[in-house]
């Protein structure tokens, strides 16, 4: 297969997204953000204190960029038109030119995914609105993201490819991870071996909008032995110790979509009080596994497995929400939270992450990236979660 979104399934996003504009009755969107952009073009673009941006008229898509890109542009190709503007904040301020743009197609009603460039490395700017009247500009800066939320079968390939490399990087993580060995030796050695396996196996096909040199990754950022315990730990190049609990974190780059793969490891022989803990993790996982169907809400899922941690004694260890949904982003909405309330549908990707944190211990926590289908959930990770396998021998 070719690890990328084909031009047909980039016109089927521009056409889903032309609909949402007649039916609010806008003329054009103008996007900023470099995953709506990706979204309708395949184009992915760096933000940088030079806005960059696109126009979409429902039949056209036009890049708007500054002189720098437009080769980059011109070569990813993915737009039918490209208008540049020499530099910022030059004489004449790139979202006065854009603005000018827009009145030049006579576009009367525009839908934006944010007023104005939202800005990066220091870049300062107005909104479009002041030079176009706000009863022209419509903010809607999640109408792609609404889109997005239910993933086309080309999406699900492409998450499918990323779980399969993710897997490879996690078993070179756990072949080597040993007693002695510190994280970041360990981490390194497993995300460029996998990578080296994916460039040499894929070849020509491997394609990445965002320009991965490391496209598998593998580690444990920081969760490691005590720290473990820290949901959002970071890297210190912590030693493997004897007895330590390791929680992991493994996934691949995929024309512009990713997944997530997370384990508990336990090295050496594992403690009656380890087994506990680790056990209750993989039930409460399974728990959220049973309630993913579509017509259940995000929060009915999230409830059910709060429902365990209290029946079990366990809501001093719970720190975060069930999971939340993947595709381009690592995060993106909606959330496996009892406040989210909006239905899961076929087609829809979550992460089931369900952990257990007891402070100055350890943390226990397995992910996997999970399907919404016709008849309930898919599991789309598939490496080994019970205990026996992800034993760490001693030395």
């Amino acid at each position: 297969m070719k690890l990328r979104l084909s031009e047909e399934e980039l016109c089927n996003h521009r056409d889903a997204v032309r609909k949402k504009l007649e039916e609010k009755g806008l003329d054009a969107l103008c996007l900023f953000s470099p995953r709506d952009i990706f979204y309708l073009t395949g184009l992915y673009l760096i933000q940088t204190e030079r806005p960059v941006g696109l126009l979409y008229d429902g039949t056209n898509t036009t890049a708007f960029v500054p002189t720098l890109e437009v080769e980059h542009v011109e070569k990813l190709g993915g737009v039918h038109e490209i208008i540049s503007y020499e530099e910022y904040p030059g004489e004449k301020h790139p979202m006065e030119i854009l603005a000018e743009t827009i009145e030049d197609r006579s576009i009367a009603k525009l839908g934006v995914d944010s007023d104005g460039y939202p800005g990066a490395y220091g870049y300062e700017g107005p909104s479009l609105s002041e030079f176009l009247g706000d009863g022209n500009v419509e903010e809607l800066p999640r109408m792609i993201e609404g889109i997005m939320q239910v993933k086309t079968d080309e999406e699900v390939e492409l998450i499918k490819e990323s779980c399969r490399w993710g897997n490879l990087a996690h078993r070179y993580l756990q072949d080597y991870t040993e007693p002695g060995k510190a994280e970041n030796e360990i981490s390194t050695m497993a995300s460029l071996d996998a990578s080296r396996s994916m460039l040499k196996t894929v070849g020509d096909d491997y394609y990445s909008p965002k320009g991965a040199t490391t496209p598998a990754t593998a580690g444990f950022r920081g969760q490691i032995g005590k720290g473990s315990a820290i949901p959002h730990a970071l890297t210190t190049n912590e030693t493997i110790d004897e007895g330590d609990v390791l929680v992991t974190g493994a996934s691949a780059k995929v024309g512009g979509y990713v997944s997530e793969l997370e384990r508990t490891m336990i090295v050496g022989e594992p403690w009656k009080k380890q087994v506990q803990f680790f056990e209750s993790m993989v039930k409460a996982g399974e728990v959220a596994m049973e309630a993913i169907e579509p017509g259940a809400s995000f929060a009915d899922v999230d409830r059910k497995v709060r429902a365990f941690y209290k029946k079990n004694d366990l809501m001093d260890y719970w720190r975060h929400h069930t999971g939340h949904s993947i595709g381009f982003a690592g995060h993106e909405a909606p959330y496996l939270d009892r406040g989210d309330d909006r239905k899961l549908e076929p087609g829809m990707v979550v992460t089931v992450e369900p952990g257990i944190y007891v402070p100055d211990f350890a943390g226990f926590r397995h992910s996997d990236t999970v399907l919404v289908t016709e008849g309930g959930s898919e599991r789309l990770t598939y490496y080994p979660r019970d205990l026996e396998s992800l034993v760490i021998p001693s030395r």
